[in-house]
Formats: structure tokens, sequence, C-alpha cells
């Protein structure tokens, strides 16, 4: 059961944790190409949505299965405190409290990769509509 308690500390946690810092990478990576952008670069509006969008889907796909993620390591962490309590045939207090923090932090910690992944995504796509709608003010609503 070792392996189970270390796979849901490291293994789902660090998933977590190396997700988190894939999506901020990505919305920085956007962010600061968004500021950067030419509009009259672009010979239409569908080139100009394909550049626009690139990579977003990541930051989307984190936000939706973070909590997911984290659901699994709670599932795990209270497999890991039943076990636990059935092999040392105690129902000692500690030992219940314990694998239900371990339990509870997987939760925490997908919330805590998901809710800031929903902004970016949020503020980001924002950003794209924003471009979109200069692009056919310069170009024209058919361009």
């Amino acid at each position: 059961m070792d392996a189970l308690k270390n796979a849901v500390d490291y293994g789902i946690i660090g998933l977590l944790l190396a997700l988190s810092v894939w999506s901020v990478a990505v919305a920085v990576e956007r962010w600061l190409f968004y500021r950067r952008i030419d509009l009259g670069g672009f010979a239409s509006l569908q080139s100009l949505e394909i550049a626009l969008t690139k990579r977003l889907v990541i930051i989307g796909t984190v936000a939706a299965n973070a909590p997911y993620i984290g659901l699994l390591g709670t599932v795990l962490g209270i497999m890991l405190t039943f076990h636990t309590m059935g092999t040392s045939g105690t129902m000692a207090v500690n030992t219940i409290m314990i694998g239900l923090s371990l339990a509870l932090k997987a939760t925490a910690v997908g919330l805590l990769v998901a809710i800031p992944c929903v902004v970016m995504n949020n503020i980001l796509r924002r950003k794209v509509a924003e471009l979109v709608a200069q692009y056919k003010v310069l170009h024209g609503p058919r361009a």
C-alpha cells in the first residue's frame, strides 16, 4: 500500500502540478503573441483565427480535467485509508484522519489547478475575440 500512497502523493499531485506549469507556460506564450501580433499580416480571417487559437485547447483541457484527476487522488486516498484500517484491525482516529487528509489534499490541488486554468482560458479567448473584431474592422466583415 505504500505504492498507492506514493502514487497519490507524487503521481497525482505531481501530474497536477506539471499540468499547471504547462498551462501557465502556454498562457504566457499566447499572451506575448497577442501583444505583438500584426493583424495586417494575415491574408484571411481563418488564418488569423488559426494562429490566435493555437494551443488554447491545452489550457481548456487541463481546466476541464484537473478536478477529475484530483478526484482520482481522493478515491485512491480513501481506498488506502480503508485498506489500512482493515489490515490493522483497529479503528484508530489518527489513521482515519491522516488518510482522509491525503485524499482531500488531492482534491484541493485539482481545484487549485482547474480554477486558474478556467480564468486564463476565458481571458485568452476574450482577447482572441477582440483581435478578430479588430481584424474585421480593418479588413471589412467579409475578410
